[in-house]
């Protein structure tokens, strides 16, 4: 069995936020699987499926972001999962709107979802999908529970369609297989982006 973990907090009040952006990210690979969320299981809202021959567990933790270790802990001692066996899907602020980035375990990056993960498990091991939102015009806790803005509302669909086939290619090929593929993409996407860009430069 693999758990694909995914960040955010619980209620229709952050349902649409950039905090939520890996329950949204779930939503996208539970449909993909054909099976849906409403069980609840330690603390998480959960569901499951298979991908070619290996058991999947979506979870989504309903302890609000601060407290997503505890969640996941008990859900890896319940089913006796290896935190290798686990993919954290999150948002971050590093990366731009529509960005997207696989890491193989790191530090929490002043994440609190993943800082309370790394308490809770003791490990910085835990495989990472992260979902860029971009840099705050603002203050930092009211950006993270907002709406994208109107002009990143372009960028969600594709994101979060390539965010469900970069969690499933990790479920069946690894971390490795999948870092190779999908980061390698949005690099060949950014330098085909700056290019474009160079050209229109020149044309000017």
């Amino acid at each position: 069995m693999k758990i694909i973990f995914g960040l955010g907090n619980p209620g229709p009040r952050y349902e649409a936020t950039r905090h939520n952006c890996g329950f949204i990210a779930l939503d996208h690979i539970a449909e993909d699987l054909g099976c849906s969320f409403g069980k609840k299981e330690q603390d998480n809202e959960i569901a499951s499926s298979y991908y070619k021959g290996e058991k999947l567990l979506l979870a989504k933790p309903q302890s609000f972001m601060n407290l997503s270790g505890y969640p996941l802990a008990r859900l890896c001692a319940y089913y006796k999962v290896d935190y290798e066996d686990i993919l954290v899907i999150h948002d971050d602020l590093d990366l731009p709107p529509g960005a997207l980035r696989l890491r193989r375990g790191g530090s929490a990056g002043g994440h609190n979802g993943l800082k309370s993960i790394i308490e809770q498990t003791g490990t910085t091991a835990i495989n990472r999908l992260k979902i860029g939102i971009g840099s705050p015009r603002g203050s930092v806790i009211d950006y993270v529970i907002s709406p994208f803005y109107a002009d990143e509302l372009p960028l969600l669909g594709p994101v979060f369609v390539q965010a469900a086939e970069a969690a499933l290619c990790w479920a069946s090929q690894g971390i490795s297989a999948a870092m190779n593929l999908y980061n390698r993409s949005a690099k060949k996407e950014k330098e085909a982006e700056a290019a474009s860009g160079e050209r229109e430069n020149k044309n000017s």
